[in-house]
């Protein structure tokens, strides 16, 4: 059996997709998976053992330069990617027009949300078999419920398995890291997520009076400022050079636990079971929070109008009970 996952973007809905893969080897063990994703979430798909090949499409680059003709090159040697295969089924989970479009391209039958249920409407009229999923329920038990109705199984009940392989990921770190250290994910792509520097500051002394060190990656110099000046104020805190998303997945493997905003990072953690605390300050985690797998715990404090203090924060990491 041939399977084409189509769920491009963004970070977290990509992870928050990733237990149906588990779900389908546990009803089809010989069935060959592949997934459609933007490029720069190649890497991270190609740590779950179970994925046979990693398509990458880049809708976010080539939407900037349109009339390259480089782009249309890529297009072109995308769309052939796609039709070489023949699939038995062709899911798209992300219900948007444009991931449609994506599996119209591809050779086999195609499932997908009904337009009533769909994130696009006109997505829904564009699939073979159309299925309608409650939006009420986490983004990881929808996308569970519409590939067990796709392939005709009973929908699981068990916590999800993320398939990425902690203990394996541990092994690649390649740097000299604290014995006991907390991944700190402060950083987000919308400043009113943030959670107030102080707040990073309380939180690391707190920490830092057990024994655990605060380690703070970033990717861009106004996340660096942010991570240094955190740093300047708590003992043994660890600015991380810039890394790379599969570099941080080793990194974060090994640690005790993570704490960070609304961000993929965040959703990461918890697909490797890392124990892991969520901070929300502008959104809801109802639909689109941490979602806890089958050995570590998720906690999501805040929500949208809510901030967490620090002291609400540290207390946390007792019900985690990782140290």
């Amino acid at each position: 059996m041939r399977i084409l996952i189509v769920k491009t973007s963004s970070m977290g809905d990509v992870i928050h997709n990733l237990p149906i893969i588990a779900d389908i080897h546990a009803e089809f063990p010989s069935a060959q998976i592949d997934w459609v994703v933007e490029e720069g979430f190649t890497d991270m798909l190609r740590l779950n053992p179970q994925i046979n090949r990693v398509i990458p499409v880049a809708i976010r680059r080539w939407r900037k330069h349109v009339f390259s003709k480089k782009t249309w090159l890529e297009i072109k040697a995308f769309k052939l990617a796609l039709k070489s295969t023949h699939y038995d089924f062709i899911i798209d989970t992300q219900s948007l027009l444009k991931s449609a479009l994506i599996g119209c391209l591809a050779n086999g039958k195609r499932y997908g949300q009904s337009p009533s249920t769909a994130r696009e409407r006109l997505a829904g009229f564009l699939y073979h078999h159309r299925f309608a999923i409650s939006r009420t329920q986490h983004a990881v038990e929808r996308n569970r419920q519409l590939t067990a109705l796709a392939l005709n199984f009973r929908v699981p009940t068990s916590a999800p398995n993320f398939g990425l392989p902690r203990n394996e990921l541990v092994k690649k770190i390649d740097m000299q890291l604290p014995e006991k250290y907390v991944m700190a994910f402060h950083a987000t792509s919308r400043d009113s997520k943030l959670w107030p520097m102080g707040h990073w500051v309380s939180l690391g002394l707190l920490l830092a009076k057990k024994g655990i060190t605060l380690c703070l990656p970033w990717a861009s110099d106004t996340e660096k400022s942010r991570a240094n000046i955190i740093a300047t104020h708590v003992p043994q805190a660890v600015v991380l050079p810039k890394s790379s998303i599969t570099t941080l997945a080793h990194i974060t493997a090994g640690a005790q636990a993570a704490v960070g905003v609304d961000t993929g990072l965040v959703h990461l953690a918890v697909a490797m079971d890392v124990p892991t605390i969520a901070i929300y300050t502008d959104t809801h985690p109802d639909l689109n929070g941490a979602y806890g797998g089958q050995n570590a715990l998720a906690i999501n404090l805040g929500g949208k109008g809510r901030m967490p203090e620090p002291s609400e924060v540290f207390s946390a990491f007792d019900r985690l009970g990782t140290f």
